[in-house]
């Protein structure tokens, strides 16, 4: 490991290396790993904060290369898919939970981070659970240890069953946890491909909302929560983008730029991989999260292949 003066001029320098156009997203996954992991990585809790609003900003930019129309009827064709993949990924995780004996907090936000969107549902669902500190922690390590191998093998798996990217998009939305890395597969996969990802990923996030007022209403807790502000965000800069065409090079050149942003988003997430995370996931949670896992992405992608995306 090296001193802290070192650790801090190489993770500033992979700062300024991956908001350069020719890094790409696993690249820059790759890279905030490996560094933190060598090097460790100098600011843990401020580069935890940028990323998140990092990647809002980066969505809201994404939202510019993408008609209201397009956003619209990729929501509606994936409605299905998202209400019935949430319910059986919850029942199923719960079932695993008690097949590797994982604590039920733990095993609860584990499927509910899998089921809708990764660590954003884990920190809204935690409170109503009234989760400690440590099996907040457990789920989101194994979460965060699964997305980021998810950004690297989907669009590897992708390509070998040359899936088409509209399908490739749909089934990254669906079954992948995290928006950075929902997001960083598709652009890695095509143009198509990310725009299909973002919006049936950001239909799957406004679900956080009603599942969490749910299950507080069952477990009598006061606990409040509403839509994430970015997915408003997205959806006014579509359609900002439909009522004015004319400014068509605008709007792509601020989508190119929040590409780019995502690329030095995925690389502080990457960053976050210390190895204190990997000491925080136990063998019985990940177990449950590589087998929830690994479950609902090859039945999504079964049914989006053999059924198809109306």
């Amino acid at each position: 490991m090296l001193n802290r003066y070192g650790s801090k001029l190489l993770f500033s320098a992979g700062i300024v290396i991956c908001a350069l156009p020719w890094t790409g997203t696993a690249t820059a996954l790759i890279r905030g790993i490996c560094l933190s992991l060598i090097a460790g990585n100098p600011w843990p809790r401020k580069s935890t904060l940028i990323s998140k609003w990092l990647l809002q900003i980066s969505v809201v930019g994404l939202g510019f290369g993408v008609s209201i129309g397009d956003v619209i009827q990729t929501g509606k064709s994936s409605l299905l898919y998202t209400v019935v993949g949430i319910s059986c990924t919850l029942a199923l995780g719960y079932g695993l939970g008690r097949l590797f004996r994982t604590g039920r907090n733990t095993s609860m936000l584990i499927s509910f981070g899998t089921a809708i969107c990764g660590g954003s549902a884990i920190a809204a669902m935690a409170p109503v659970l009234k989760a400690d500190d440590d099996e907040t922690a457990i789920a989101l390590a194994t979460v965060f240890t699964l997305n980021s191998a998810a950004l690297i093998l989907f669009p590897l798996i992708g390509h070998v069953l040359h899936l088409d990217q509209n399908i490739f998009g749909a089934w990254a939305g669906l079954a992948i946890h995290d928006t950075s890395s929902v997001v960083g597969a598709a652009s890695a996969y095509g143009t198509q491909a990310l725009a299909t990802a973002t919006t049936v990923k950001l239909t799957r996030a406004i679900w956080i909302t009603p599942v969490v007022i749910g299950t507080a209403m069952l477990r009598k807790s006061k606990q409040r929560t509403t839509v994430p502000l970015f997915i408003v965000g997205f959806i006014l800069a579509a359609t900002v983008r439909s009522l004015l065409p004319q400014y068509a090079i605008l709007w792509n050149g601020v989508t190119a730029v929040a590409k780019q942003c995502l690329v030095v988003t995925l690389f502080l997430v990457g960053g976050g991989l210390t190895r204190e995370v990997l000491r925080k996931v136990g063998v019985n949670p990940l177990l449950q999260g590589i087998t929830l896992w690994i479950a609902v992405s090859a039945l999504t992608l079964a049914a989006l292949t053999y059924i198809g995306l109306a």
